[in-house]
């Protein structure tokens, strides 16, 4: 009787604390009727123990319930192994809850499955909680792959942790294959520069925004782009790595090109028409290997241009080499280029390096090229075409990769009708000319070059100048600047160096700026009834030549027509009068 009664109190027990149990637990038999359940399980179906014990596993459930459990105890029932697995219940109050179901087999003593035990967990809120997230991470995924820009993130290790197709496109790599890598191995097809500002993020953990550079990628000329770099976080703030976003604003800046009037490319200054067309042309010319040959008069800025056209180039980081040939003789000047060995003429002891050699890579300018004489010339057609040269005392050719660019302020084709400079040689460097106008022609970029100029020389003399008085200006625009830019920019140092005050005025100029034109004034009258003359005179000289034919007299004035009929008419009016 006691041992009964011991038993009873022990199942009591034992009963209690599966009632205290946050997981509901319950007993079928084969045929899935319930034959046990606990506290938990109870409140997970809302029904008491009366109304649930004996029934079906299809009391609370549907029909795709009703197929997933059944499914569920037949394999553990054939396998005699427990299995988990989830399911939808319908509670008594209609309301649907999600399952975490683990059933186990009861076995008799013969090792038979007489029944099932389940340990049932309500993981709704889970469920739903992991549907939003997974819904939540496609739809970033899908952000992230259908965005143009491209982004990487990387550890703090700067290995790839996530990258988009975008990056594909615009850097040239290739996703499927940079998960775990380090980011700077993956850069292969431009001169990753974009590595460096990452490193800067992940060293200083502090954003880099708006960083612009050309990328120099092998696939896509002279692309743009934009960085932001920032660091990436973790839920507590902690320091785990770096985002960076790579935009491709190459067709935006060509736009903006299109859209607005630039007052300057490289070092140079202006904004007039001509010097609009210049800029066009020097970014066309740029990245190619084409030599280009610079005229105008002195002062125009022709190195300058030289300048701009190799360091907006691919050969920006090579080196550039001026040689001025108008400065040294002809057997100076062919060392000075070529180089030569030891021993080669008298005074040369040791070997050296020529100019050509010194630029390999980069770009050479041959400044005032029209001085040079006929050996050199003869020479430099070699380079050109054949791109070999030979040292001076040496018969070894030597291969050299230069892109050539020439300059001058003589007039080339009228030295070639001379005979003073090669017809071949004048078409090998005629490729592509270049044509400065003379700062006289360009004086709508006179304030631009006026505060330039202003600037550059409060900085360098510790000024404070604001500008020109206005007679300064006026005396500007009437000058003829026989030595242009170059002329204004010693015209303005020379005012700095006597300018006390705030403003440049007339007796700051040089003489001979400031006192042009006060004596051709007096002289202008008679200059025209000089031009008015001559005016006359000329038509007068057609018409006879024509035979009083005006429609000839007019070809022959090379003028139309109409203008002629008005120009008569004009003359004889003032004549009349």
């Amino acid at each position: 009787m006691s041992d009964d009664k011991s038993r009873e109190e022990y199942l009591k027990s034992l009963e209690a604390m599966l009632n205290e149990i946050e997981d509901g637990v319950g007993e079928v038999d084969v045929k899935g009727n319930l034959l046990y359940i606990n506290d938990a399980g109870c409140r997970f179906w809302g029904y008491s123990r009366e109304e649930i014990i004996g029934t079906s596993y299809k009391l609370y459930t549907d029909q795709e319930g009703i197929k997933v459990i059944r499914e569920a105890y037949n394999k553990v029932y054939q396998t005699g192994q427990p299995l988990m697995f989830i399911h939808d219940i319908v509670r008594k109050d209609g309301a649907k809850r999600t399952m975490e179901d683990l059933v186990s087999p009861v076995k008799n003593d013969n090792g038979e499955v007489v029944g099932f035990r389940s340990v049932q967990r309500d993981v709704t809120d889970r469920i739903e909680a992991e549907k939003r997230f997974a819904s939540h991470r496609r739809h970033l995924e899908a952000i992230f792959g259908s965005v143009k820009d491209a982004i990487i993130t990387v550890d703090r290790e700067q290995r790839v942790i996530e990258i988009n197709k975008s990056a594909e496109d615009i850097c040239g790599i290739d996703i499927q294959d940079v998960g775990g890598k380090v980011f700077s191995e993956c850069v292969e097809l431009c001169e990753g520069a974009c590595v460096a500002v990452l490193k800067q993020t992940l060293e200083r953990q502090q954003p880099f925004s708006e960083f612009r550079i050309e990328c120099g990628h092998q696939r896509r000329y002279q692309q743009l782009v934009s960085i932001n770099s920032t660091p990436l976080l973790d839920y507590e703030g902690n320091f785990t790595g770096a985002v960076m976003v790579i935009r491709d604003i190459t067709l935006l800046r060509d736009l903006q090109r299109e859209l607005r009037e630039r007052h300057k490319f490289q070092n140079i200054i202006g904004r007039s028409e001509s010097m609009q067309d210049i800029y066009r042309l020097l970014e066309d010319l740029a990245n190619l290997e084409t030599t280009v040959l610079i005229t105008g008069e002195s002062g125009t800025g022709k190195e300058l241009v030289a300048r701009a056209l190799h360091y907006s180039g691919q050969r920006s980081f090579k080196p550039f080499v001026t040689v001025n040939c108008s400065a040294l003789a002809e057997s100076l000047l062919e060392s000075e280029l070529f180089g030569h060995v030891r021993g080669a003429f008298t005074g040369a002891v040791k070997d050296k390096q020529g100019r050509f050699e010194a630029a390999d890579g980069g770009t050479i300018l041959l400044d005032e090229i029209g001085d040079i004489s006929p050996l050199i010339q003869l020479k430099l057609l070699r380079v050109l075409q054949e791109k070999v040269f030979e040292r001076v005392g040496e018969s070894t050719p030597r291969k050299v990769d230069v892109r050539v660019i020439a300059s001058t302020n003589r007039n080339l084709k009228e030295k070639v009708r001379k005979g003073e400079f090669r017809e071949d040689l004048f078409y090998r460097l005629m490729v592509v000319e270049v044509a400065l106008p003379p700062l006289r022609e360009r004086l709508e970029d006179m304030p631009l070059l006026v505060d330039h100029f202003i600037h550059r020389f409060n900085e360098e003399f510790k000024k404070d100048v604001e500008g020109i008085s206005r007679d300064v200006l006026n005396k500007f625009m009437d000058y003829s600047w026989p030595g242009n830019v170059r002329e204004l920019e010693h015209a303005l140092e020379h005012a700095f160096i006597l300018c006390r005050g705030k403003v440049i005025t007339l007796e700051h100029l040089p003489a001979a700026i400031r006192d042009f034109g006060v004596r051709e004034k007096t002289k202008a009258p008679d200059r025209a009834a000089a031009k008015k003359s001559t005016s006359e005179q000329k038509i007068q000289e057609a018409l006879n030549k024509a035979g009083g034919n005006k429609a000839k007299a007019a070809r022959i004035l090379g003028i139309n027509r109409r203008t002629l009929y008005r120009k008569i008419s004009k003359n004889q009016h003032e004549y009349e009068n």
